[in-house]
């Protein structure tokens, strides 16, 4: 074998060596403005939603309290309604922010 091609088939062999690392996709993340907009608004949708649970939570709480009161069902109703209702507006208001 000559020089030339020993020379040939080393960098041959050099080359199928590295290809393999050259084709390896780089993790990239594009952080465009409309990306992080929904991420904005997935935050402000995820707030809203446990408000909401919040308030349910408590609305159940407050009737079950309210039963074992002196009221009748009606107005233990009502006040369940009503906090629900200030639940609801919370998240509401959370969102617009």
């Amino acid at each position: 074998m000559n020089g030339k091609t020993g020379l040939r088939i080393s960098i041959s062999a050099l080359i199928l060596a590295t290809a393999p690392t050259l084709m390896v996709p780089v993790a990239a993340y594009s952080q465009t403005p409309g990306s992080e907009r929904r991420d904005d608004r997935r935050d402000d949708r995820n707030t809203a939603q446990d408000t909401r649970k919040t308030g349910r939570e408590n609305a159940r709480d407050a009737k079950q309290a309210c039963k074992e009161g002196d009221k009748n069902r009606a107005e233990c109703r009502q006040m369940k309604r009503n906090i629900k209702q200030d639940a609801r507006q919370d998240a509401r208001d959370s969102k617009k922010d």
